[in-house]
């Protein structure tokens, strides 16, 4: 059965090997080592390197009128080249397969200027917030108080004027409005425009004197009563808003400045997290203190996991150091103890945890009386291991000079970079190794002497030598042991004996 060659027809050109025809001579195939002459072009031209770009569309059009071997061959000398090394950029973590990424930056639950990064949705009983009318309209921004302040006066001023001129309306004064004989309500009452010009004299008690009440007029006059009460209470309740407003304590905490970043270093052979705060107003924060949060989620042993779980940081509550007398810049340490969150927390773990760290100062104005607060936080990446902060304070002629030009800058210590935990173990080991090692010397020193001294006293005895008739000298014997022989030459164990003579 023949095979039919029209299928392979549509094959390209470039899949199919040279056959030589008869009576032609036959073509020399490439070695397999030998590269195109526009490759090796290529590869002179690049240095031998191999670059992640794509190549230009002309490049490829020629890559496409290559045969089938130039292309096996260009494939098998790019893949003996050798390619460049990834090279990691610092700050980004590896991923699965070794490229890099960037850490992921964690979302603040409090802003670097104190603004809580919360918002509330889903809420369905909002006439809750009509029932403290007074704090809903402090807590408006500035346009919306503006807005409700002008609508509160014009509102009311229209609504009166809208009564007086119904009642002018009902009465017939303005049917009246040429006879003299007619006594209206109002006197030069002529409109809307003139009634409500009347609301306005009433409610600010400016009273011109060109339109006023008459006494023939028993339903004015009670509204002009019911005006004037109302009046009154708008005056109050809106002076009473913006004035609360104008003089809250938010904007004093914009003078309470922290450091940009917290620090983490001994102090007193401890390990201490610290920060710095500064007053920049001359008059003074009255009975400042000092508070802070950890922020971090954590899953209890039960199983249920706390987002945004917050406990407290000591800042020396229980010495009184968390009340401050900010006069001047301090920095606020918080030792890294058994009961701290951060006690197994080493520097490398450091780097990898995720959290945040609220610190919360409160205090009363000075000038005002009023209660402010000031919040800041630090993120995990914002806690600087080993640093301290640079010393700010200068004594001048008189004075003390605070450069705050030095507030947020800090310098390397030397730190260890275990945990609190580890560095406790370590000073507890060493006080150990001493301690017995002081004992034990003591120890040898009690029992060992007076043995020593009996047995130089014993041997004395023992090696005695009398002489003649004469004076005897005994010296004093000399042990085997090192140690005792030293002991008896400190004591000085050379006695001298005189007896007589026995005939």
């Amino acid at each position: 059965m023949a095979l039919d060659n029209t299928g392979f027809s549509s094959c390209s050109e470039s899949l199919s090997l040279p056959v030589p025809e008869k009576g032609e001579e036959p073509v020399e195939e490439a070695p397999k080592d030998a590269l195109p002459t526009n490759v090796q072009d290529a590869f002179e031209e690049l240095g031998h390197v191999v670059t992640t770009e794509t190549a230009p569309p002309t490049q490829q059009q020629a890559n496409n009128s290559m045969s089938f071997q130039d292309k096996m061959a260009a494939r098998e000398a790019q893949a003996n080249l050798p390619f460049k090394k990834k090279i990691q950029v610092p700050g980004q973590e590896r991923g699965r397969f070794g490229w890099g990424r960037s850490r992921r930056k964690r979302q603040r639950y409090v802003e670097k200027n104190g603004r809580c990064n919360v918002q509330h949705g889903n809420m369905r009983k909002t006439y809750r917030y009509l029932t403290d009318i007074f704090t809903t309209l402090v807590d408006l921004n500035w346009r919306c108080s503006l807005l409700v302040f002008v609508m509160a006066y014009a509102v009311t001023w229209l609504f009166f004027g809208a009564i007086w001129y119904l009642i002018a309306y009902c009465r017939g004064d303005l049917d009246h409005l040429e006879d003299e004989a007619w006594t209206p309500c109002v006197n030069n009452v002529n409109g809307f425009i003139s009634a409500f010009l009347f609301s306005i004299e009433t409610e600010t008690t400016i009273g011109y004197g060109h339109r006023v009440i008459t006494d023939q007029c028993p339903v004015g006059t009670m509204l002009l009563l019911l005006q004037a009460i109302l009046g009154s209470m708008v005056n109050a309740f809106m002076v009473g808003c913006m004035f609360v407003k104008i003089s809250q304590p938010n904007k004093r905490a914009e003078t309470l400045v922290f450091s940009r970043n917290a620090v983490i270093s001994l102090r007193d052979d401890k390990l201490c997290l610290m920060f710095r705060v500064g007053d920049l107003r001359s008059s003074h924060i009255v009975g400042a203190n000092m508070r802070a949060k950890l922020i971090k989620s954590k899953q209890t042993q039960e199983g249920e996991f706390i987002p945004l779980d917050q406990t407290d940081i000591s800042v020396g509550f229980e010495t009184g150091d968390d009340r401050l007398f900010l006069v001047s810049p301090l920095v606020i340490s918080h030792e890294i103890d058994v009961r701290s969150p951060f006690w197994d927390m080493s520097q490398s773990q450091l780097e990898k945890e995720d959290f945040e760290v609220v610190v919360i100062l409160e205090g009363m104005v000075e000038a005002t009386g009023m209660t402010c607060q000031a919040r800041s936080s630090y993120l995990a990446e914002e806690l600087l291991w080993g640093h301290r902060f640079s010393p700010m304070m200068t004594l001048a002629e008189g004075f003390f000079d605070v450069d705050y030009g030095a507030f947020h800058h800090t310098f390397e210590v030397d730190t260890p970079s275990c945990s609190a935990r580890a560095l406790a173990l370590a000073a507890a080991r060493l006080d150990a190794h001493l301690y017995w090692s002081i004992s034990s010397r003591l120890d040898e020193e009690k029992w060992e002497g007076p043995n020593m001294t009996e047995q130089t006293v014993k041997s004395t005895d023992s090696e005695s030598v009398r002489e003649g008739d004469g004076p005897t000298f005994t010296v004093g014997g000399v042990t085997n042991t090192q140690d005792q022989s030293v002991v008896g030459e400190q004591n000085g164990s050379v006695t001298t004996d005189q007896s007589e003579s026995e005939a």
